[in-house]
């Protein structure tokens, strides 16, 4: 129905921001959670904005008062001195319980392709702990999960372009042959809104038109914003510690162990038909003059709570 209240935490940030907007379109009412309060509002007063306050489940219940449906696209991406995955789970599980308690009808949760509670990445082990809590929860829940995101906000892209740019050769872990199947962030958006108005509960996989070889990737990126190089296969190890001198130069988190072994696991593939419909190579073609003209860092987004994501 139109005129409800939706809420969506960090819609600020990347993923978020496209589903408020999608919520904003459908007529929906919209407030946003979030770790930046100070940042630039891109939704002006049609969007108000309430602190996490993981400390004070209490005021998160308040926060959620009358909301319908709570589209929950909060974590972290690695381990640091100023988060952790762990602090990402016991955090999310805590707003679930808020959610619970305020009356919250619905839950449309994003999470992870692949998760599993016998993985020994802690990112998908802990992708699949916080599936298992809201299917525990009561709660009707939508769980999406995507593999990889591209758009204008964009890091992995942007990023293995901006090296694109710079180096004659590029070089991928191991053979390079394990897939990925980017998905628009607009269309997980789409699918979000879709699945925030429905009423049965669904674990769906949320990927693009396309599937890559992880090589295929790297070379078609290269193709279409008309910087082709050579592609290197090298040791997980040795890509791992040029990706940390690298992040030594920028300052910021390039790759993680947790992230190769993922890749190299063929985690970011699924056998589900497409989710999304806006094919890769089209949307570079159409910001290819853009796309990794400059580096796009993980970490000064953590540490700037006020500067909007820039758009590549």
């Amino acid at each position: 129905m139109s005129g409800e209240t939706h809420a969506v935490t960090g819609a600020f940030g990347y993923s978020g921001k496209y589903i408020a907007l999608r919520l904003l379109e459908a007529g929906k009412k919209v407030v946003t959670l979030t770790n930046s309060l100070q940042r630039e509002n891109p939704f002006g007063e049609r969007v108000a904005a309430f602190p996490f306050d993981f400390d004070r489940p209490d005021l998160i219940e308040q926060h959620l008062r009358g909301v319908e449906v709570l589209y929950n696209t909060y974590w972290v991406r690695f381990n640091h001195k100023l988060f952790t995955h762990a602090d990402a789970v016991r955090n999310t599980k805590a707003l679930f319980d808020a959610a619970k308690r305020a009356g919250v009808r619905r839950v449309v949760h994003v999470s992870i392709a692949n998760p599993s509670k016998e993985s020994p990445i802690e990112y998908f082990h802990d992708k699949a702990e916080l599936e298992d809590a809201l299917q525990s929860s009561g709660m009707s829940y939508a769980i999406l999960r995507p593999t990889v995101l591209f758009g204008k906000e964009d890091i992995l892209i942007n990023n293995i372009a901006w090296c694109l740019r710079r180096f004659p050769v590029f070089g991928v872990f191991g053979d390079g042959r394990y897939r990925v199947q980017p998905m628009y962030v607009d269309d997980l958006a789409a699918l979000a809104v879709e699945q925030g108005l429905a009423t049965n509960n669904a674990v769906i996989d949320a990927i693009g038109p396309e599937t890559f070889t992880y090589r295929e990737f790297v070379q078609t990126i290269g193709t279409l914003i008309g910087r082709k190089r050579p592609i290197m296969s090298i040791p997980p190890i040795l890509g791992y510690f040029t990706g940390w001198a690298m992040g030594k130069l920028v300052g910021d988190v390039v790759i993680t162990r947790d992230e190769i072994e993922g890749l190299m696991a063929g985690l970011l593939y699924v056998e589900s038909p497409p989710t999304g419909t806006t094919r890769l190579t089209d949307w570079i073609r159409e910001h290819r003059n853009t796309l990794g003209l400059s580096y796009t860092s993980e970490l000064a987004r953590r540490r700037d709570r006020k500067s909007q994501y820039r758009s590549n």
